[in-house]
This record gives structure tokens, C-alpha cells and sequence, in this order.
């Protein structure tokens, strides 16, 4: 029996953020004490947690642990919406029963 569809409620709408590339980013940004988009200091009421990410080298990964401001967050959330759809056959046909495209517009609802 093949599996369900994921749903808004099973897809990590953050994990779907582009991020901007990491060369040129400061410590801080990289380890989440300010916005990865802006450099806005951040507190734990103001953060937005993006998980960890993880990244290949040479000799093996290491860890990124950025965190956004609300405002960044939505802005990238709006991004990932028209990157999703331009590419996406079902949101072309049914947005509607896409559990990326939903759960992308919840998360820009989210940080409005």
C-alpha cells in the first residue's frame, strides 16, 4: 500500500528555507546569537529556531545551529512559497493537497 501524502502537519516547513550561503557569515550568525539573514542580536523571545543544519567537508560534517528574526523568517518563508509552487505540479493542480506547499504557508502565517 503506498503512504500517505505528507501533510502540513508532517512536513518541517523551516527545513524548506533556503538559507544564505555561509562564507561571509559571522560566528554569531552561524551558532544563532544573531539573525543568519540580517545580524539582528537575538533573544530567546525574539529567535526563531531553524535547526540544525548540516554540512559536508572534506573530511567529514559539522553542524550550524542559525536562528532568524521573525521578520527574516517570513520574508524567507514567502521565498520558499513561490520557489515551492513554481516547481511544484500538485500545488499547480491542487494547492491545496500539498503538504510542502500548506505547511509553507502556514509557517509565513506564523511569523506575520
Amino acid at each position: 500500500m503506498p503512504a500517505d501524502p505528507p501533510t502540513a502537519t508532517t512536513v518541517d516547513a523551516l527545513a524548506l528555507i533556503t538559507l544564505p550561503p555561509l562564507d561571509g557569515l559571522t560566528e554569531e550568525q552561524l551558532r544563532g546569537a544573531t539573525c543568519i539573514w540580517c545580524g539582528q542580536g537575538l533573544t530567546t523571545d525574539t529567535a526563531v529556531d531553524l535547526g540544525e543544519r548540516r554540512h559536508r567537508r572534506l573530511d567529514g560534517h559539522y553542524s550550524t545551529f542559525p536562528r532568524g528574526c521573525r521578520a527574516d523568517v517570513n520574508r524567507a518563508a514567502v521565498q520558499a512559497i513561490h520557489d515551492h509552487a513554481g516547481i511544484c505540479e500538485q500545488c499547480v493542480d491542487n494547492p491545496g493537497a500539498c503538504g510542502e506547499g500548506m505547511a509553507l504557508v502556514r509557517l509565513e502565517k506564523d511569523f506575520r
